[in-house]
């Protein structure tokens, strides 16, 4: 794809410090990347092109907005990605018009004021960086939530080995201790500072003679004057054992050096994924030690910045003296767990394919933001079958329906040209007008012998779930049930191949067709992995979207599917409007033996969605 990036920090804050990362990660994936900052010189390979972006005058946005305009027709831009209020302003005033859609991430709360949510700047997509972000989105500002994708800040972890060394090795020697405040100096993380010089540091100097004091971080300068008092107090008792780091770009060597480090935000994240112990400490919240059992509710608040509705943001100060003295007390390196559970949730590669996808999906709801009919047909037998279970179409019905959807002009697509538009690696040009997708789950002979030659007559492709246990051969989990159910046998590999030679798209359908929520979720996980893996490797397919057997889904099985690296999962009647809603959660219309052109109507148009969500309040 062909990013843009819009920023407007004035100094190398961490948001701009994930926007280089990101661009970087993208860069080399051979994706082309421009950057728009206030910063003439960033780290990085990407296009760079200085603008006041921070300068919020009316004349200067304009120019700003006008720079950025010239700039996405000039090269192509395919999504422009703004990481600050002041960035979404100027970029939703360039993109007035164009069809190139808006990505914006917010990194803090915002201000609760009329404009804010009376004027969502903020594009097609938002990405929220936390929990408690997320929250204040919906609840505070108003925003729909449906455009929200909560994806942390990623971090390029260094290879460092998982801790559990011995706590010498830790802190540098046997008999130093090193606490450090890692963050800005301005701000409210400028009066954590000082609050710390005051309450926390002297405290911690005097009872623990080997203990060193560092500040490390931008903006010195702008510490209240509280705290440059209490600095300087600080340093004439304790000389160089209070370290005034400031800026550095040796960040590694310093947490390697650093007992415990108090921070919040990536330096936090960054921190533990080193092995570093962490006091939680924001501008909203002090979340204390972080531990494999408080790191869910730390992450949430992005380690103590980010609350989630308005609220004081007092600290007892007490009571971090109480964490930090208790921990140095008895040092122990941060556990295996919690620095896999860290560099799990915040590894950049993962970050950067779910930003991507958030990338693909702005592009397709700005492009295609309609409903598209996905139905959802079983067993196309020659003759009506005597079954409780309604999911067959017989042949001749089935000539029916595609006689009507030649007549209504809509045209088969399947969810692998669906991704191949949102990548950008087919024009949106060539979209179809009405688009459709037609799915057949479980494989069934029938949709050999009856399907495909008929799919074919009218030069359709659809795409065909299968279970990865190629050894199935009938609908046994209908029989389990019910022995009364007429046996249904399944294709064999040379049949299940003949559509991939067709040009069929291959969806899974897990292994057995369990219903996956009944299941343990270590199992519901092997179910879902290994039947994309059994599938790629049988079949010499790319299998990117998965099916819920039954429908039967929930937030934890749908994480599993995005795990196991599909890149959409398809269900039985619940749903998003479109499918960008969620990706992992498309809504299917159920095909039943009796559909009349009427009912046909219905279900193919795009207005199906709504209408089924009012009638049935779904």
């Amino acid at each position: 794809m062909r990013i843009l990036h819009v920023l407007s920090a004035e100094f190398f804050a961490g948001s701009v410090a994930y926007a280089v990362q990101l661009a970087e990660a993208h860069r080399a994936q051979g994706h082309r990347v421009w950057l728009v900052s206030d910063a003439a010189q960033l780290p990085t390979g990407a296009t760079l092109v200085p603008a006041p972006i921070s300068n919020r005058r009316y004349g200067q946005r304009l120019r700003n907005a006008r720079l950025i305009r010239r700039l996405i027709q000039a090269e192509d831009i395919q999504v422009v990605h703004a990481h600050s209020r002041a960035a979404s302003w100027v970029s939703h005033l360039a993109l007035r018009g164009l069809k190139v859609p808006l990505v914006s991430t917010v990194h803090g709360r915002q201000h609760l004021h009329a404009s804010t949510s009376l004027f969502d700047i903020y594009g097609d997509k938002v990405i929220a960086i936390c929990g408690n972000l997320r929250e204040h989105l919906v609840a505070e500002v108003k925003m729909a939530a449906a455009k929200i994708v909560e994806i942390p800040n990623g971090v390029a972890f260094r290879n460092e080995k998982a801790p559990g060394v011995a706590v010498s090795s830790v802190t540098g020697s046997p008999s130093e201790l090193r606490i450090a405040f890692i963050g800005r100096f301005n701000g409210g993380k400028g009066e954590r500072a000082a609050a710390l010089l005051q309450q926390v540091f002297p405290v911690l100097l005097r009872e623990l003679p080997a203990l060193r004091v560092a500040l490390i971080g931008g903006e010195l300068e702008h510490l209240p004057e509280a705290g440059k008092t209490a600095l300087a107090q600080l340093q004439a008792e304790f000389g160089e054992r209070v370290e005034v780091v400031g800026f550095t770009r040796d960040m590694p060597g310093w947490l390697a050096r650093t007992t415990l480090v108090i921070g919040a935000g990536r330096v936090a994240v960054e921190a533990l994924g080193a092995g570093r112990a962490v006091l939680a400490l924001g501008e909203a919240t002090f979340e204390g030690l972080v531990t494999e059992a408080t790191f869910g509710a730390a992450a949430a608040s992005n380690f103590g910045d980010i609350s989630a509705r308005q609220a004081p943001s007092a600290v007892d100060f007490s009571a971090v003296l109480a964490a930090a003295w208790g921990y140095l007390q008895a040092p122990q390196p941060v556990t295996a767990a919690l620095q896999q559970q860290v560099r799990a949730h915040y590894d950049l590669p993962t970050v950067a394919a779910r930003v991507l996808e958030t990338y693909q999906a702005a592009r397709m709801r700005k492009a295609v933001p309609a409903f598209i009919p996905v139905l959802m047909y079983h067993k196309i037998p020659d003759a009506p079958l005597d079954t409780k279970h309604q999911i067959y179409v017989t042949k001749d019905n089935f000539a029916k329906h595609l006689a009507y959807f030649k007549a209504r002009k809509l045209t088969p697509i399947t969810f692998a040209d669906y991704l191949s538009f949102a990548a950008g690696e087919r024009p949106l040009s060539e979209f179809p007008a009405r688009p459709i997708i037609l799915t057949f789950d479980d494989g069934y002979t029938d949709n050999y012998t009856n399907l495909l030659p008929l799919m074919q007559q009218y030069g359709y492709r659809g795409v065909l779930y299968l279970l990865g246990d190629f050894d199935v051969r009938h609908n046994q989990w209908d029989l389990a049930a019910d022995p009364t159910e007429p046996r249904s046998d399944i294709m064999d590999r040379a049949q299940k191949q003949a559509f991939v030679a067709a040009g069929w798209e291959i969806g899974a359908h897990t292994m057995s067709h369990p219903r996956l929520t009944t299941l343990p979720l270590p199992e519901a996980a092997q179910e879902i992995a290994r039947s994309k893996a059994a599938l790629e490797t049988a079949l010499h397919t790319s299998v990117v979207s998965f099916a819920y057997p039954y429908g039967d889904l929930n937030e934890a099985v749908k994480q599993r599917v995005r795990e196991a690296r599909f890149a959409l999962g398809v269900a039985t009647d619940t749903g998003g409007l479109t499918i960008e809603d969620d990706r992992m959660q498309v809504f299917r219309v159920n095909m039943f033996p009796n559909e009349s052109t009427s009912s046909l109507f219905k279900k193919t148009s795009t207005w199906y969605r709504k209408y089924y969500r009012w009638k049935r309040g779904k």
